[in-house]
């Protein structure tokens, strides 16, 4: 308040100090006569009208009347005017400079306008694109009054939804938006202005339903209120639209793995229970069996139970991913031990086929869970030997890339095409071509990649139709 006073004092001293500069010139130059006075007078007062408003220039188009006849209508130094055609000329002066004034000033109230509607529409546009920011509905609602603070620089604002009864603020240690407010204007659907105290309540309409209501302390234009609320209206709806869209796609998709888990596992199931209730169901017929087909049955059993046993371990473990139950003990290791350790336990399944290892005696020790990725590389092993034909090698290869490791299974199997090779990580996905030609579950990849990611590290599948897959993963070494 104290800043626009003194305003006003400087401006309106300015006028007084105009008009004593151009009589104080315009009498030392002997040669000017009273035309070039009076236009140079009109011209100060367009540019005061035009600079600072109405108010400013009717004084000077005043003082200005008063100088030019006390100092350049004769007689000079007088308020008298000795003829008739100067009374004339006086008047169209007067005339002239209010009128020039007012349309001086309806220009720069008209320009003012224009410049204001356009850095709002700009603001408008602005937070909109933030209002498009997010899904989350709950963080949407949360952080509108304050984009609105900050896009349209006033001071506080609140927006109350009907849908929650709650009221959310720019800044919770100020309350000088009463709730009471918000609720009136939300239940008469229509705006509320209290120009003392600088209070805007405005309803929050979706069409011509009423769905919440905001305030704000500060002034904007009436058309931009509005256009306000009606983007906080679209923008809370699309994102309870989308929330609701994800959880009905999240519920279709969890439906949809229920039945591929209950399909997989099924399957997966029986097979070794077919097995073990055949063979107990001989050994209980009471038919005479001889010593190595008792031998033979037994075999068939233990097999069957290990195959069981590690079907539901791998369910088990999946499980502990998702709830990020697992933790892992790491330790400096080479991946050189971990691929010997992994080509240990796979012996039997790759005893058809050949292995090409290619490994750098240099590659420095990084932090690994041991036990952890040896399962990867198995998992990665038996693959490779499950879909590749007999007597066709398999590939091992380790080397240094930046600031990583990056152990390479390759395959000459089927391969895999592009479609499906951004889904071959997918909990219980297997290729619609090789589902068909071997046992499985579709977890072994899954739970290669979840502890790979565990490790900070990038699982990665190269391949190429009737050439075979080749299966990267990319673990970081320590920062020096």
């Amino acid at each position: 308040m104290a800043k626009n006073y003194s305003i006003l004092v400087v401006r309106f001293t300015a006028v007084f100090v105009i008009v004593f500069a151009i009589v104080v010139i315009y009498r030392r130059l002997s040669i000017v006569n009273p035309t070039t006075a009076a236009v140079t007078f009109l011209l100060a007062v367009l540019a005061v009208a035009a600079g600072w408003g109405l108010r400013y220039a009717v004084l000077l188009g005043v003082l200005a009347t008063l100088a030019f006849n006390y100092f350049f209508l004769p007689p000079l130094g007088t308020f008298s005017i000795a003829e008739s055609q100067n009374w004339i000329a006086l008047c169209a002066f007067l005339v002239t400079a209010v009128v020039a004034s007012q349309l001086s000033e309806r220009a720069r109230r008209q320009a003012f306008d224009a410049n204001r509607r356009r850095r709002e529409a700009e603001r408008l546009y602005s937070l909109s694109q933030q209002l498009l920011s997010t899904e989350n509905a709950v963080e949407l609602v949360n952080a509108i009054p304050r984009w609105i603070v900050e896009t349209f620089g006033v001071q506080e604002a609140a927006l109350l939804l009907q849908a929650t009864g709650e009221v959310y603020r720019s800044n919770a240690d100020v309350r000088k938006l009463d709730m009471e407010d918000l609720q009136d204007t939300l239940g008469r659907g229509e705006p509320c202005f209290r120009p003392e105290q600088s209070l805007i309540f405005m309803p929050v309409r979706l069409g011509m339903r009423t769905v919440g209501a905001y305030a704000i302390v500060g002034s904007l234009l009436r058309e931009t209120l509005e256009s306000v609320g009606s983007l906080v209206a679209v923008a809370v709806e699309r994102a309870r639209a989308v929330e609701n869209l994800s959880r009905t796609e999240a519920a279709r998709e969890s439906e949809k793995l229920r039945s591929a888990l209950l399909d997989a596992i099924t399957h997966e199931l029986r097979t070794p229970l077919t097995g073990i209730k055949a063979s107990v169901g001989s050994l209980l017929s009471g038919m005479p069996l001889g010593e190595a087909q008792q031998r033979e049955l037994l075999t068939v059993i233990d097999e069957e139970t290990d195959r069981l046993n590690r079907l539901v371990g791998e369910a088990t473990e999946m499980a502990q991913f998702d709830a990020q139950g697992v933790q892992l003990e790491l330790k400096p290791h080479r991946m050189a031990d971990v691929v010997e350790q992994a080509l240990e336990n796979t012996r039997q399944v790759l005893a058809q086929h050949p292995i090409e290892l290619k490994i750098p005696a240099d590659l420095p020790a990084q932090p690994l869970d041991l036990p952890r990725m040896n399962e990867v590389l198995v998992h990665l092993l038996e693959n490779a030997a499950k879909y590749s034909p007999a007597g066709t090698p398999i590939q091992i290869m380790c080397e240094l890339a930046g600031n990583s490791i990056v152990t390479s299974v390759g395959d000459r199997g089927p391969g895999i095409d592009a479609f499906e090779q951004s889904m071959i990580f997918d909990k219980f996905y297997r290729g619609r071509d090789q589902r068909h030609l071997a046992p499985g579950t579709g977890m072994g990849l899954s739970i290669a990649k979840a502890i790979v990611e565990a490790h900070g590290g990038t699982i990665s599948v190269t391949s190429q139709l009737g050439h075979g897959s080749v299966f990267s993963v990319a673990l970081p070494l320590p920062r020096r």
